[in-house]
This record gives C-alpha cells, structure tokens and sequence, in this order.
C-alpha cells in the first residue's frame, strides 16, 4: 500500500472494502464512517441536517448507503483507481464524489476539506440523485418523461444545470422526432431527472437561489418539474419546497 505523508493511501475500492464493517447507523438508511473523526457540529453539517430534509420515498428507493467522509478524492491516472488523499491533489485530478457498490449497500465517498457546506450539500444531493435515477419505479420515470416531452413539443427553452442542458442540445440537433424514446432521449431524460431531482432536494434542506442566465429554463416550467417531484418524494414533515408552503403553516 502506498503511503502519503505517513499516512496510509487507500483506493475508493479498498476503502469501501476495509471500512464497511466500521459504518455508524445513522437511520435505517444511512450509516456513516469519517477519516479523520470529524466533530459533533461538524457531523451535524454533513450529515444529519441533509439526511434529516430528505423524502421518506427517496429512501425507500436508494436501498442501504453508507457515507464515507474523506479530506480529499484523488482522480485515479488509468493504471489505478481513484484514490483517498490527505493532501489537496493537483489541479484536474481533485473528485468531490466517488461511488462503489458492496454487498447489498452502496458506499459513497464524499470529499469534505476545503468544501464549502453548500457545495458539500450539491454533491451529496447529486450523488442520490444518480442512485434514484437508476431505481426509480417506472411510474415515476413515465411521468418525468411524460413532462419533458410536453416542455419539448412547446419548445421550452433551457435546462436545469450544464450537464442536462448539453444533452438537451444535442437531442435537438441529432434527432427530428425529439419525443421519441431513443437513446438520446433517454440519456437527456435521465440527467435532466438527476439535475431536477438534485435542485429539489438541496432547496428541501436549504435556502438556495436558482441561478439565472440564457441557460435557464423559465420559472414556471421548473415550478412543474418541481410540483412532480413534490408529488412523487414529498419531504418530511416540518420541510418545505416552496415559499408559499411555508406561509401557510
């Protein structure tokens, strides 16, 4: 094994594997392993704020996680893996998430030095976003996509975040028929569902602002994804998705 510092460098892989039998239950859901120990309020920012604002449907769908919190990720260069790093790596090979699936739980490791909360909070989001977005009932993914090609045929302009707004692109120029279900739609489809599913649980759990440009789609159509969402992962109680729900308590 290679050291760093003295201290032990561990691939994604090898961590998930050495560190398995060491998670802390957090709920039923989650369980959690730090390297170094973080402080209680520490945990409480990272940890149990995020978990606490989230869907009772969307753990049900993702299964067993368990969260590895990390100072760095290290990209790996092709002959070895991603790797654990307790100095800030080089420019271009820094990774804020990694995923490995073990027996029956899915371990995520989260790089926590020098994040910000918010930033920390996107990347946590994100991360279940991609594991809903491989699980989630057919019914829930008929009516997303349902949704999308409504905004398609009335030419909604813009996307939610960079990624989906790429794929939404090149949707428009490769394929005639954009509400046919081919690849590209559903590769569209898919990150848009992430990028939605992310704004939605990060603004359940924080005061955000949407960031407006050319990319961004209009409020009203992302107030429809977002009422979808609401009706598929509706949050716990005393959580709010929008402002006009939290004038009527």
């Amino acid at each position: 094994m290679s050291t760093e510092n003295g201290q032990p460098r561990l691939t994604v892989a090898d961590l998930a594997t050495r560190f398995r039998g060491d998670l802390i239950p957090l709920t039923n859901t989650f369980s959690y392993f730090c390297t170094p120990p973080m402080a209680d309020e520490d945990l409480r920012q990272y940890l149990h704020d995020p978990i606490a604002a989230l869907s009772p449907a969307i753990c049900t769908t993702i299964g067993r996680v368990g969260l590895v919190l990390v100072p760095y990720l290290q990209k790996g260069n092709g002959r070895a893996g991603d790797t654990v790093s307790f100095e800030k790596p080089a420019e271009g090979r820094q990774l804020t998430a990694a995923r490995i699936e073990a027996a029956e739980i899915t371990m995520l490791v989260l790089a926590t030095k020098e994040e910000d909360v918010a930033n920390y909070h996107y990347t946590f989001y994100n991360a279940l976003a991609g594991l809903v977005g491989e699980r989630w009932p057919q019914e829930s993914q008929d009516s997303f996509f349902r949704l999308l090609r409504e905004e398609l045929s009335s030419e909604v302009h813009g996307e939610v975040d960079e990624r989906s707004w790429h794929l939404k692109q090149a949707l428009m120029r490769r394929q005639t028929n954009v509400r046919e279900e081919t690849k590209l739609f559903r590769d569209y489809a898919r990150q848009s569902f992430e990028d939605t599913l992310t704004l939605y649980l990060h603004g359940t759990c924080c005061d955000i602002d949407v960031e407006t440009g050319p990319r961004q789609m209009p409020s009203r159509y992302l107030r429809k994804r977002l009422e979808l969402l609401l009706s598929l992962y509706p949050p716990p109680e005393g959580y709010a998705v929008f402002p006009d729900q939290l004038k009527k308590r």
